[in-house]
This record gives structure tokens, sequence and C-alpha cells, in this order.
């Protein structure tokens, strides 16, 4: 068995012994979308005047943003559980490297993300009557991947860098606050301050969200799309190269 492989199956086993946590993560973009969306539909309307679109067919991209965000927060705990009870040390020393270390800990959870968007968008059109551009299904499977990958690379650099289990949390609570909030993720960005849309187009998670909406429902700009998703691809493998050199660097 190859090492990515190894690693994969060792994922998939930690996954698989919990069949409720397997479930949650699946179904759970489903329950923001049925709660959350359809509660801001029936209150606010649509946040468009001019197009022939819902709260709900915006926020579907939100949440997938946000499943693919916790996904990776939540891998990336689990990176730091292995070294808190010292199971990670005993897995630096197998015949792999760094780089296929973080690979093969990412791949099993982008396919978990894969599932759970298919389920997410597919229910979202059939219960919520969401305009899915299904032609642009592949490119939605590249947001999904990518995202997922990216957020975990950025999210693994403060698990091998943190020592204490309540700073790391609190880190994380921090980045769930500012990073969603401060995004286009629940809201259009164009009725909004100046200087919250700077911040906002700044944000990564403004990148994959616009990615994703224009993916699964058509909105947007295919020129920024296309620079948001490239400068996503950077952060990605800045993200990634760090995080190697962060386990590169520990014993």
């Amino acid at each position: 068995m190859s090492a990515i492989a190894a690693i994969f199956y060792r994922e998939g086993k930690l996954r698989f012994t919990n069949l409720g946590w397997m479930f949650w993560d699946l179904f759970y973009p489903l329950g923001y979308l049925l709660v959350f969306s359809v509660g801001i539909n029936y209150a606010l309307g649509s946040p468009f005047q001019t197009l022939d679109l819902d709260y709900n067919a915006f926020f579907l991209a939100g949440v997938l943003g946000m499943a693919s965000f916790g996904i990776a927060s939540n891998t990336a705990w689990g990176f730091f559980f292995d070294r808190d009870n010292g199971i990670f040390y005993e897995m630096l020393i197998y015949p792999l490297s760094r780089a296929q270390f973080l690979a093969g800990k990412v791949l099993f959870n982008l396919l978990l993300a894969v599932a759970q968007a298919a389920i997410a968008v597919s229910l979202a059109a059939a219960l919520l009557r969401v305009p899915i551009r299904w032609d642009l299904w592949p490119v939605l499977v590249v947001g999904v991947v990518g995202g997922t990958a990216g957020w975990f690379f950025f999210f693994a650099i403060f698990a091998l860098k943190i020592r204490r289990n309540d700073v790391f949390n609190t880190v994380m609570s921090v980045f769930y606050f500012l990073l969603l909030f401060a995004s286009s993720m629940f809201y259009p960005l164009e009725p909004l301050p100046v200087w919250f849309r700077t911040a906002a187009l700044s944000n990564p998670i403004t990148w994959q969200v616009d990615w994703l909406r224009f993916s699964t429902i058509g909105l947007g700009d295919m020129t920024q799309v296309m620079l948001e998703g490239l400068a996503f691809a950077l952060f990605s493998l800045l993200a990634f190269a760090y995080a190697v050199r962060c386990l590169q660097q520990q014993e």
C-alpha cells in the first residue's frame, strides 16, 4: 500500500467508526438551507430586484462554502488531536514524505466534501426549486475540492504551530467569525459600505463562494470569478508550502 493510500485508509476508518458523524458531515448543509435559508427567504425575500432568484438560490453557494470550511477545520482539529496524544509523532517515523502525509490526510475529506456538495445541490434543486446550472457541475467540483484543500492546508499551519488546545480552539473560532461574516457568503456585497466590500473582496472565503455561486446558479461576472479562482489557487499553494515546512520542523 502506498503512503498516501495508507493515510487515506486511516482517515476513512476514523470516519466510518462513527456513522452519526458521517451522517452529520453529509447532510448538515441541507439543514442550513432548510432552516436558515428558507426562514430568511420568507422573511426578507430575494436580495436582488432585477433577477429571478430568491435567497435560497443565493445562499446555496454560501452553504457549500461553509461546509467546505467546516470539513477543513474539523480535519485540522483531528491533526491537532493526533499531535496532542502522540500518534502524530509516531506517524512521522513512517516511510512517507511530509507532502504525502498532508495529501493523504486531506484526500478522504475531499471525497466527503464532493459527496456533501452533490447531496446539498441535488436536494436544493428538488426541494427548494433552486435553478442549478448542471452544465457547470465540473466547475463546481473544482471549487469544492480546491476550497476544502486550501482551507485544510491553511488550518494545518495553526494545528502544527499552536501547542495548547484552548488557544487552537480560540483561533479557529476567531477565523470562523471573521472570515465567514466578512465575505459574500450571506449577502451580496454591492449595497454594503466601501470599507466592508474592500475587506470582503480580499477574503479568500469570498473568492471561493463567488466561484461556487457562479458554478451553481450562474451568478457573477466570469472574468472576476476566474481572477478570484486564481487568487484562491495561489493562496492554497502558499498554505500547502508553508504547512509542509511546518511539518518538516516537527520533532
